[in-house]
């Protein structure tokens, strides 16, 4: 015998359905309580949003930061080399033989 498929039923209570012994202070604590939850759920939503976008910023900004690394590490190289070919074409920096001299 197959098995009737009740997924697609959803349950749905009206206040009439619930016994008559609950009272209207536990039907305004349960309210009360759902509100809470909601509201909790709410912050915790708009926590995540936000960190979110503050992960996103700073991920944009290491980005950012390692592109002007690149290129500040590239002048550097060619400043470098500038100084290396001045130095080499310069007699002040051109290393001597001290010995040859004192003769």
């Amino acid at each position: 015998m197959p098995f009737a498929d009740f997924s697609s039923l959803k349950l749905q209570l009206t206040p009439q359905d619930l016994p008559s012994t609950m009272m209207n202070s536990d039907m305004d604590a349960l309210e009360l309580e759902n509100q809470v939850e909601l509201e909790e759920k709410t912050r915790l939503i708009n926590q995540v949003l936000e960190l979110q976008h503050t992960l996103e910023d700073l991920s944009a900004r290491v980005d950012a930061v390692k592109e002007e690394n690149l290129k500040l590490k590239s002048e550097n190289q060619v400043l470098g080399q500038y100084i290396e070919n001045l130095m080499s074409a310069s007699s002040v920096f051109q290393t001597t033989d001290t010995k040859s001299k004192r003769k």
